[in-house]
């Protein structure tokens, strides 16, 4: 079944993860099942895909620039967010109306909010590639707590009043789908991340070196990761950690200078062969606060490497099964982390099996298979929609 698909998303030249999720799948539709894919942006006109796009997919720019936004007071904020919507409202109905989608997908961003009101034909449904003890709060906003608490309450409100006039809604972990206690669960569908790549080599897991992959930001929990390292290297000073990835190193170069780390404690830029950094380190260190589902961890486990893992939500509880393929650790406790960490360096023998069964475990993430779910999932919709004559509108309150 040929199939139209039209994704909604901000901009695609960012190096993160929902951007290289959607264009490895977006590529995956056009080369291995014949769909015709439309990608939507409102911001970066002028700025290239950070990832690799196949040339059949479609790009469109609706030029709305959100990131002028950045910077501004709150309230001015909103004035221009309020602006800033109804234009973007009507760009977009515009385009679905040219495009004509047989599926629109919204990854819940600006769009979420009036996408089912536009009536171009499509189903619509929502993906989300965060977790919902982490979406949509203002805990990075300079106002009083308890105004945060209460705008946080009224805006999730909102985004469970739009999910419910979804026609699907896929979350990527089965710990995340308990989290919508408002929603019908038996028609939230999970569907996980696809590994980006399939290693044909595994690490030996025999050298002296730990990696970590991820955005500088507060969410990895470098900070965490980084003060780990300090107990660690007290025990085993030979051992060396390296963290690979984007965003503003300065804070953390700053730490791990004022704890005496710097030959031991290596901060580098993101790579893009970063697959070769997997094969060459012996423990993958995931110290996020918080996940979608973690795509890097599955990645460094498909190399072979052991993942000593913060329980964070959501996504390591459905990868790791703590003790078979990996270790998990209660988030946020600084001291396990790096007892684990040492307990990995100190048992090379439970290191490199740990490593096996953690690349084992990883093909049930391999592409094929994951896409094929999501072939099902449109075919399905598509096929209800052909019976009843009319969108499915399946997110229906408990």
């Amino acid at each position: 079944m040929s199939i139209k698909i039209a994704y909604c998303i901000p901009a695609l030249y960012w190096a993160s993860g929902m951007e290289r999720v959607l264009t490895l799948k977006a590529n995956y539709f056009v080369e291995n099942m014949g769909y015709e894919i439309y990608i939507i942006t409102t911001d970066g006109t002028d700025k290239k895909p950070f990832y690799p796009l196949s040339s059949e997919i479609h790009l469109i720019n609706l030029n709305i620039n959100y990131d002028q936004l950045h910077g501004k007071s709150l309230w001015k904020r909103v004035y221009l967010y309020l602006y800033k919507q109804q234009l973007f409202k009507k760009r977009l109905s515009q385009c679905l109306m040219h495009i004509k989608p047989d599926i629109t997908i919204s990854t819940l961003r600006r769009e979420i909010n009036f996408i089912s009101s536009i009536k171009d034909g499509s189903l619509k449904i929502g993906e989300i590639h965060f977790s919902r003890a982490n979406y949509r709060d203002f805990k990075k906003e300079s106002i009083p707590v308890f105004l945060r608490k209460i705008l946080g309450k009224l805006w999730i409100n909102q985004l469970i009043a739009k999910l419910r006039q979804l026609d699907c809604f896929v979350v990527l972990s089965y710990e995340d789908k308990e989290k919508w206690i408002e929603l019908n669960k038996s028609n939230i569908k999970v569907i996980h991340n696809p590994l980006s790549f399939n290693p044909e080599k595994a690490s030996e897991c025999e050298a002296k070196k730990v990696i970590a992959v991820g955005r500088y930001t507060y969410q990895k929990g470098f900070d965490l990761l980084i003060d780990a390292w300090h107990i660690v290297n007290k025990r085993y000073p030979d051992w060396e950690l390296h963290i690979f990835g984007e965003g503003n190193r300065a804070p953390y170069l700053g730490q791990v200078n004022a704890l005496g780390l710097q030959s031991v404690c290596f901060l580098h830029p993101s790579c893009p062969g970063i697959e070769d950094k997997y094969l060459e380190s012996s423990i993958f260190a995931f110290s996020s606060r918080y996940e979608g589902f973690g795509m890097v961890l599955t990645e460094a486990m498909a190399c072979g490497i052991p993942p000593v893992s913060f329980d964070c939500p959501c996504g390591p509880k459905d990868i790791i099964h703590d003790g078979q393929n990996g270790l998990l650790v209660e988030c946020g406790n600084i001291e396990m982390f790096a007892e684990k960490i040492c307990y990995l360096i100190e048992n090379e023998d439970i290191r490199k099996k740990l490593g096996r069964k953690a690349r084992e475990s990883t093909k049930r993430f391999g592409i094929d298979g994951i896409m094929f779910k999501w072939k099902e999932l449109f075919e399905k919709l598509l096929n209800d929609k052909k019976s009843n004559g009319t969108s499915a509108n399946i997110i229906a309150p408990v």
